[in-house]
């Protein structure tokens, strides 16, 4: 057995590895006041931050799961090693040579299991790397690399080696360090062959694939000969230090940038995200060998910390196994709090293919004019039926409302499924709505969830669902703050409530049905009730009253009051309340409204194209260009064009 680590060293461990130093290595910290730091907890699946770390105690503690401990225990936590293996790992980090009571150190069997597999791995990923830079066998491998447009410095920085054809040149390697067959073959280095373990990857370029710590965990190799019978691509079986759904090629180098950029490219290969780095984009990663799901959203959520600013843009190729990747992706797309786009490159070229004909600027350019995910699956659907004919359009909208109906988030599904009418050129858009809003209920009640709460009707009084800032109503759910286009007009609402002279009087002239989430919709209808924001300005004592008054039901009064009083949200840079900030909301408010009628009209010029009334054609042309031109005035001149 191993001898137990000396008190004094475990110590020295605890004192010379920063606690927040190691927790920024699993995901993005914050300031929380008080010289403590917040992050979303890696523990449990939460939307808002309740972990917390204090650098000056060194410890951290989750308020959501009631986790908590030192630096050791955090480690023991995140990848699931023993106090020894922990200790061992923070004090290599450190540098700090331990000592062992009870017949003294001895690494070569004292070390945990995940300690030797991860060592072994190292040793395996510098020596591959060794052998594409020198050895004259890896010449075919230097050449696939130069054909890609990549040299041996990318080889380098990406540590990129090469295997042998060989049977066993690496196990013979790593016996030779003192690793156990047994060793070999839990790493999956190493495979059973007829007389033993043999190397489980001969002839092939060589990717070291690192989990968020750091630590190389497996690697993906690629074919090289025409004479090697296996895959293309061929990866390292799960393991236990490696498990394909739950790692990221490129996290390593990825995540500060994707942390403080609050965006993350992700990509379909190992070259791609070579690429991506090589050109400036070094958010880019990749899965392993698998499609992006539930386990890569929770690694990239950590890092994002489910900022309302936050983007994520898959790059996939734009064949069908490429649409076909996007359309899964969207499937998971309500895990994220971060908004999802699909970049594709007009000529369907991914990233790598990409620099090497056009250079790293259209690299760099192909993640930035950015398609909605929503909007390309939808339009993938959509674009499959004939929207000239009513069979067609309804045929189409029958296959895409299951999907919009999917949506968790009732406000989001509302505004997706606007939407979804502007493309089918369905111009009676509550029909569309409705229609969404049944098949989700139906799905609930399928589910014994219960039916879904009722949609407020104007005038008729709302129900009871506007509960916010977390908290359930009485019969429905919690807005999603973090829905950027709700967000933005429950800031307005708070501007209107409480600083009226600062939106007064382009604030009057909004429309009801610019507030897509219906508790928003019927608070500024009970503004609009009670005199408008105009009229806070001149009577401001009597205002919130008559607003509340003017509210139909207890709900809507109770939202009032919430808006009321809640503080207003400024971002980072904004140095306080006032008219530019003011003027912001109104515009992205209005600029969305727009938006959303462009899209409309656009459907309906789909579905008069060659069939319909000339006349009318020229008429809703005309409106589609002066919407055009007003959104580009919002955009110039901002609250000086409202």
């Amino acid at each position: 057995m191993a001898g137990r680590i000396n008190d004094e060293d475990v110590k020295a461990v605890r004192d010379a590895v920063p606690i927040d130093a190691v927790v920024s290595e699993y995901l993005q910290l914050r300031n929380a006041g008080g010289g403590n730091l917040k992050g979303l907890c890696p523990f449990h699946d939460e939307k808002s931050p309740s972990f917390q770390v204090s650098p000056s105690k060194g410890f951290f503690h989750c308020f959501g799961c009631q986790e908590g401990g030192d630096t050791i225990t955090f480690v023991m936590k995140i990848d699931h090693l023993t106090f020894s293996e922990a200790v061992e790992r923070l004090a290599g980090q450190a540098g700090i040579t331990l000592r062992y009571e009870e017949g003294g150190y001895n690494p070569a069997h004292q070390r945990g299991e995940r300690i030797r597999l991860v060592e072994a791995h190292k040793i395996a990923a510098q020596w591959y790397a060794e052998q594409l830079a020198t050895s004259p066998e890896a010449d075919t491998g230097r050449a696939f690399l130069a054909d890609r447009g990549f040299d041996q410095a990318a080889a380098q920085h990406f540590s990129v080696g090469y295997s042998p054809q060989g049977w066993d040149h690496l196990t013979r390697f790593l016996r030779g360090k003192g690793f156990s067959d047994k060793e070999l073959l839990l790493s999956g280095l190493a495979q059973e062959g007829r007389r033993g373990p043999i190397d489980r990857f001969r002839g092939r370029l060589m990717w070291p694939i690192r989990d968020i710590g750091g630590d190389v965990v497996g690697f993906g190799a690629r074919k090289l000969y025409e004479a090697d019978n296996g895959p293309k691509y061929l990866n390292t079986p799960d393991t236990a230090i490696y498990k394909k759904s739950q790692v990221l090629y490129g996290i390593d180098l990825a995540k500060k940038d994707i942390a403080k950029a609050s965006r993350a490219v992700v990509v379909e290969g190992y070259t791609d995200v070579m690429a991506c780095h090589l050109a400036g984009v070094t958010t880019a990663i990749a899965t392993c060998g698998t499609a992006f799901g539930g386990d890569h959203i929770k690694i990239l959520r950590r890092l994002l910390m489910d900022n309302g600013s936050a983007r994520v843009i898959f790059t996939f190729d734009g064949d069908a196994a490429g649409q076909k990747a996007a359309l899964r992706a969207f499937e998971d797309d309500q895990k994220f709090a971060a908004e999802t786009y699909i970049a594709i490159a007009p000529d369907g070229m991914d990233p790598c293919d990409l620099r090497l004909a056009k250079g790293d600027d259209a690299v760099a350019d192909l993640v930035e004019p950015r398609t909605p995910l929503f909007e390309f699956a939808l339009r993938q659907i959509v674009s499959r039926y004939d929207l000239d004919t009513p069979a067609g359009r309804a045929s189409a909208l029958d296959e895409a409302a299951p999907v919009v109906a999917r949506i968790k988030n009732s406000g989001a599904q509302h505004e997706v499924a606007v939407q979804l009418a502007g493309m089918l050129g369905i111009l009676d858009t509550q029909f569309v709505v409705k229609r969404i809003a049944q098949l989700a209920r139906w799905a609930r009640d399928r589910g014994g969830k219960g039916p879904a709460p009722d949609r407020p009707q104007r005038g008729g009084g709302a129900p009871q669902q506007y509960a916010a800032s977390g908290h359930a109503g009485p019969r429905g759910p919690a807005l999603n703050l973090r829905n950027p286009v709700f967000a933005t007009e429950r800031e307005l609402l708070k501007l209107a409530l409480q600083r009226p002279e600062l939106v007064s009087p382009a604030f009057d002239a909004y429309g009801v049905d610019e507030f897509t989430a219906p508790p928003y919709a019927a608070v500024r209808e009970a503004i609009l009730e009670a005199g408008g924001a105009e009229s806070g300005v001149e009577d401001p004592q009597g205002y919130l009253v008559r607003v509340r008054e003017a509210a139909p039901d207890d709900a809507v009064r109770a939202m009032v009051t919430e808006l009321a009083v809640e503080a207003i949200m400024l971002h980072r840079g904004v140095k306080g309340v006032d008219e530019v900030y003011a003027g912001a909301q109104l515009v992205t408010v209005r600029r969305r409204a727009v938006e959303r009628r462009i899209r409309d009209i656009t459907g309906r010029l789909t579905r008069l194209a060659g069939h319909g009334d000339p006349a009318e054609l020229a008429a809703v042309q005309n409106e589609l260009w002066v919407l055009q031109q007003y959104d580009r005035t919002l955009g110039a001149q901002g609250a000086a064009a409202l």
